[in-house]
């Protein structure tokens, strides 16, 4: 009997034991505000994590090299081979560099599986954080992690790194290779990472698919809403606007004014809509979408996915920005210039507009029509630099079903929406090249509070260790068939 009880008692406490490793407990959920001990491989995440954030990869003032240095210096301890662990540094910023790492399969079968994240951040200033937080130390503090790049895109890079290490001491052996890009410049510079390897390095970052920013979940007041897979995204274009004049002493005014000319074409601009134009990936989250939300915002969601729109659907949900923007390709002046003294008539008026394009849609159609919406031909109309437009990647079920399995694995009822990018990522230059691209992690964000880019970015403790175990999965079925 007393054997008995102790081995009773020994199951218990190993089923304990497996149930606090497979279903991390968030710190609010501990007696005393005491935060759980983490499970061997959320702690490497959570020191990675910090790593991370705790190096400066502002474009400014930082330095992805380093970042990249030592992620490279992690999978070489863990066993990777050194010829497997790439840093590579373009010429002329020493600064700028990227991580090209590989997990070998013993016998692939198929095209390798790309695991992309960028390792620099937008520019962040102690002084504009709120106190005891800086963005450049990961603070923990009150289920949430604060720093610069907790968000975007540090995260990502972060579990990319923890979970190749966890597949090699698990002894995975995938089906195809797994290759982990953590590269610079995504947020802006002149050193992109991304274009840069596929024009130099090409054979290191070639793949089948991947894996990338630009999706996640989202959630309300704690409830999970959806999990989001970035297929496709708008292509990022700005126009200059000029009007030349002769100018002359601005005390003999005339109507033929340079300001004048091109204030009334904005004018006419700030008016003026693009047409609604919807996508397959668009369409399909409208349809799921009017699925989760209730009352008059269902109603216009269902409304609109349908293949003649409802105008009044359309003017209620354009009344959200985002919503607005998932539409229709937009356009919206963000820099004014004119003149060159306060005593002389303008010889010269500029403007920027900066458009975010449906992919479905050409620059050259909006050249066009922002050239008739200005209705001026003293209003010049030229590209500031070259489009670069990228095809939607392809919501097949071999990429979906794993998405949708291990999501409803993980979040019973929490369902699978495809989302259209109303910015940009760097998941544009592998479509370019005929490599889909899906953003998608299972980190989950308040859908009315996002802060990356802003003051205090955040991520939830929870949402973080959640996401590492919904990309271990992802990232199994997607390389052999299983979820893990």
């Amino acid at each position: 009997m007393i054997q008995f009880k102790r081995r009773a008692s020994a199951a218990i406490v190993s089923l304990v034991v497996a149930l606090l490793l497979s279903h991390p407990v968030s710190p609010q959920q501990q007696a005393g505000g005491q935060a759980p001990a983490l499970a061997s491989h959320q702690q490497l995440l959570r020191d990675i994590y910090k790593e991370l954030i705790e190096i400066n990869t502002t474009d400014s003032a930082g330095d992805t090299t380093k970042a990249a240095e030592a992620m490279a210096a992690r999978l070489r301890a863990a066993g990777f081979p050194a010829e497997d662990v790439r840093v590579l540094v373009p010429p002329g910023n020493a600064k700028k560099g990227n991580l090209v790492a590989r997990l070998r399969s013993p016998a692939a079968s198929r095209k390798p599986l790309l695991l992309l994240a960028h390792l620099d951040v937008v520019e962040a200033r102690k002084e504009d954080w709120s106190d005891g937080l800086d963005p450049f130390k990961l603070t923990e503090r009150e289920g949430y992690f604060y720093g610069r790049g907790t968000t975007d895109d540090k995260a990502m890079a972060a579990i990319f790194i923890a979970n190749l290490i966890r597949y090699r001491r698990e002894n995975f052996a995938p089906d195809r290779d797994i290759i982990v890009a953590l590269t610079a410049d995504e947020e802006g510079g002149d050193y992109n990472g991304v274009e840069w390897l596929i024009k130099n390095h090409r054979d290191l970052v070639s793949a089948e698919f991947g894996i990338n920013e630009g999706g996640g979940g989202r959630h309300r007041k704690g409830v999970k809403l959806f999990n989001g897979v970035q297929a496709s995204e708008k292509v990022y274009q700005s126009f200059q606007l000029e009007v030349k004049n002769k100018g002359g002493h601005s005390s003999l005014p005339t109507k033929d004014n340079a300001i004048y000319h091109l204030a009334a074409g904005l004018e006419r601009l700030a008016e003026f809509d693009f047409p609604v134009n919807l996508n397959e990936v668009t369409r399909a989250y409208f349809e799921r979408m009017s699925a989760i939300e209730s009352g008059q915002l269902a109603a216009d969601m269902k409304a609109v996915a349908q293949t003649a729109s409802d105008p009044e659907a359309v003017k209620r949900l354009s009344s959200s920005a985002y919503y607005n923007a998932l539409m229709r390709t937009t356009c919206v002046a963000t820099r004014l210039e004119a003149g060159h003294a306060e005593n002389a008539l303008p010889q010269t008026a500029r403007a920027v507009i900066n458009c975010r394009i449906l992919p479905q849609e050409t620059a050259t159609d909006v050249e066009r029509t922002l050239g008739r919406v200005l209705s001026n031909e003293r209003i010049v109309v030229s590209y500031i630099k070259e489009p670069k437009p990228s095809p939607p990647s392809p919501l097949v079920p071999e990429i979906m079903r794993p998405i949708e399995g291990i999501t409803g694995a993980l979040w019973p009822s929490v369902p699978v929406v495809p989302i259209m990018g109303t910015g940009a990522t760097d998941s544009l230059y592998f479509r370019q090249v005929g490599i889909p691209m899906y953003g998608v992690s299972g980190l989950f964000s308040d859908i009315d509070d996002n802060r990356a880019h802003g003051r205090d970015e955040r991520l939830g403790v929870k949402e973080f260790y959640e996401g590492q175990e919904f990309l271990h999965r992802l990232v199994k079925a997607l390389s052999s068939g299983k979820a893990g």
